[in-house]
């Protein structure tokens, strides 16, 4: 369709801090949207936790599935695992060697 759309990144800033995405006890999922128009710039949307899944191809499946992501806020059986929301989800890069 001949459209252009410039992407941008955060990296080496202080915007995911800025945001509470990026916190002492790790990263945060989260993104936000701007439009420009001329010199003038303004945020359009912002969300995070959930509301990024849309941007994900691995959340709505995981919600499929028996364990669901195992939250601790789910009303899973006795024995199921469970855990804090977001802990589980790390960079190819984070996680333990085995």
């Amino acid at each position: 369709m001949g459209w252009s759309a410039p992407w941008v990144s955060s990296a080496d800033s202080a915007y995911n801090r800025d945001w509470g995405w990026t916190r002492e006890d790790g990263e945060y999922p989260g993104v936000s949207f701007y439009v420009r128009t001329g010199d003038d710039v303004f945020l359009t949307y912002v969300t995070e936790g959930r509301g990024v899944e849309p941007l994900s191809g691995f959340a709505g499946y995981l919600d499929r599935t028996v364990f669901g992501r195992q939250e601790s806020w789910e009303d899973s059986p006795t024995g199921w695992p469970t855990g804090d929301p977001h802990t589980r989800n790390r960079r190819h890069d984070e996680y333990p060697a085995e």
